[in-house]
């Protein structure tokens, strides 16, 4: 029964297995060539495992955040999201498939629909069912600090620099960039996990209110064998995503080419495939009125794209000397200073809102139309 049930929640894991596999051996691209419709119906099937794929890493992130409990659980959860995210980025951008500004791009999409969308979207849920809802003001806050910083000088910096021309960086400054990235994040992660880790904790004790109690079906003397098991499952259902991410690129760019769709479209795509079960944990944390996880989530979602993401492509992009363009311009350079500010204020509070959810969706409308309508 156990088996037959592992069988039915993994599913998509088997089926992209089998998908990629079957692709392999048939030796089969993703074309014009094989007629328009059949490309079309060919990719949206890929998506969907993909996608599928996606909620399994979630459900074994969410295993693990259940038995290692916060903020070790939130990082688990945030980290396999990085890794997708990288996976599928090199993937494309390694065929040769996609613009110099895809990291760009998906990295912006992902703030945009992290601390806009999703904190929107939770603020809006919470707002309407709890009417107001509190987090740690000071965990929140030290997300924001090295949030803000980092965001506009690997997305509005490389537009001002002199070294180079256009919005680019050259070899040295990204291996600086990306060490200063990486260091800052470390020195985050230590503080999380160590020495300040109550900050990124719920303030109220659940286990105290009905209905809100936290699980605790794992038993010590099986927790390192359930652990090792959600751990091996996890890395089990990020493999396919990344075998297919390549088909997929073929799709993405030649639909945006044939479309004269905006590149910065595949950017969210991309951020959009990798994102939405994190998101869905994040809405449900705030119905929840678990306010503290849905912060958790979306600012750890954004942090660790630009501070984790990031230095990864730009590593890989410089030993298969890839050119990325990584400076934004014009409008959206101004929305991104628009969603740090509101951000910055939403969190100052260290209460939310309905209205404050409403204001950070207004934002995201404006990301995706100024897609269009540049």
């Amino acid at each position: 029964m156990k088996f037959v049930l592992g069988v039915r929640r993994n599913i998509f894991v088997l089926l992209g297995w089998l998908v990629w596999s079957g692709l392999t051996m048939t030796h089969t691209e993703l074309s014009p060539d094989m007629g328009l419709t059949v490309m079309t119906g060919a990719a949206l099937m890929i998506f969907i495992v993909m996608l599928g794929c996606v909620f399994a890493v979630n459900r074994h992130a969410e295993q693990l955040s259940e038995m290692l409990k916060e903020p070790f659980g939130t990082l688990i959860l945030t980290l396999a999201v990085a890794a997708i995210e990288v996976s599928l980025m090199l993937q494309i951008m390694m065929s040769g498939n996609q613009t110099p500004s895809m990291l760009r791009d998906t990295v912006f999409a992902t703030l945009m629909i992290m601390l806009n969308g999703m904190v929107g979207l939770s603020l809006v849920a919470g707002g309407w069912r709890h009417f107001e809802q509190t987090f740690n003001l000071r965990g929140a806050l030290s997300f924001l600090h090295l949030i803000a910083p980092l965001s506009l000088i690997l997305l509005v910096m490389p537009s001002r620099t002199l070294s180079s021309s256009g919005p680019t960086l050259i070899p040295a400054q990204e291996i600086f960039l990306g060490l200063l990235c990486i260091l800052a994040y470390l020195l985050f992660l230590l503080m999380q996990t160590t020495r300040h880790k109550e900050l990124f904790e719920n303030l109220t004790n659940f286990a105290n209110e009905p209905g809100t109690s936290e699980p605790s079906s794992i038993t010590t003397h099986n927790k390192p064998r359930s652990v090792l098991l959600s751990s091996t499952g996890l890395i089990f259902a990020v493999t396919p995503i990344v075998l297919l991410a390549d088909f997929l690129g073929d799709f993405i760019s030649y639909g945006i080419e044939t479309l004269h769709a905006p590149a910065e479209l595949g950017g969210l795509i991309i951020a959009s495939l990798v994102l939405i079960p994190e998101s869905l944990s994040a809405y449900r944390g705030a119905l929840n009125n678990q306010m503290q996880r849905s912060v958790n989530i979306c600012l750890g979602s954004a942090l660790s794209s630009i501070a984790l993401t990031v230095p990864a492509v730009m590593l890989a992009a410089g030993f298969q000397d890839l050119k990325l363009v990584l400076g934004i311009g014009g409008g959206s350079s101004t929305m991104l200073y628009a969603t740090l500010i509101t951000v910055l204020i939403t969190l100052m509070s260290g209460r939310t809102t309905v209205l404050q959810g409403h204001v950070h969706l207004v934002l995201f409308l404006g990301y995706l139309f100024l897609i269009f309508y540049p």
